[in-house]
């Protein structure tokens, strides 16, 4: 298996020197640039599996390149790194689709297994694939192409989005406990990650909604199920 691409934007030079020497001898190819126009540059030129964006940057801060890199390829994933611990900047990073968030400073431990948690959930293995059509109610996910046919129309589903309905729809009318979601698909159970979760069933119970027969029920202080009658 060929190694997975990073892209590592960070200005700070002791920081970006000590990520990029870390991260490559962990067995990733790691490219590093030293501010916003430069990691746009590269991403422009390369193909990457995951992207590490400093938040405050020069000539181009980390939120705008990550607006720009998700309207160019929106399944890339992104970890932002920011020396703030602002709710502003988790909710920030929550609408223009981070995967992750990490203050400063952090450990590097830490990040790997975040990294290595965000590679696997994108790099889908052959048992997930196996079944590529799920069917609930007036609906079909189509989880290798990434969209769910309605009796409305066609959604395209962002990567987030349709792992979540892959866990719903693969245990239809039982409890997925929130823990076991938010580990399996995000990789840890930590308070932005629920945030982010939260968000992304919002979107998804509003997809639904051409069809009463298909609910997603909130089941408090356990977790949620999709409801399926008639």
């Amino acid at each position: 298996m060929s190694k997975a691409k990073l892209l590592v934007v960070e200005d700070d030079p002791n920081l970006g020197d000590i990520l990029h020497e870390y991260l490559t001898m962990k067995g990733y190819d790691t490219t590093l640039c030293r501010d916003g126009e430069e990691g746009w540059s590269k991403f422009k030129k390369d193909k990457f599996d995951l992207a590490i964006l400093d938040v405050m940057m020069p000539k181009k801060d980390g939120f705008t390149l990550g607006k720009e890199i998700k309207k160019v390829q929106e399944d890339l994933p992104v970890i932002y790194l920011t020396a703030k611990n602002l709710k502003e900047d988790i909710i920030e990073g929550l609408k223009i689709g981070a995967d992750d968030y990490m203050t400063k400073p952090f450990s590097m431990e830490e990040l790997l297994l975040r990294i290595g948690a965000i590679l696997r959930r994108t790099q889908k293995s052959d048992e997930i694939q196996a079944l590529k059509v799920y069917n609930f109610g007036d609906f079909e996910l189509h989880y290798d192409e990434q969209y769910i046919k309605g009796p409305n129309g066609d959604h395209k589903l962002t990567s987030k989005e349709n792992e979540l309905l892959r866990l719903l729809a693969s245990e239809i009318n039982k409890l997925v406990n929130r823990s076991h979601a938010l580990k399996q698909i995000w990789g840890d159970d930590s308070y932005f990650n629920a945030r982010s979760m939260d968000v992304y069933l919002s979107k998804i119970r509003k997809i639904l909604k051409d069809d009463p027969k298909v609910q997603i029920i909130t089941v408090h202080g356990e977790g949620f199920k999709m409801v399926v009658t008639g």
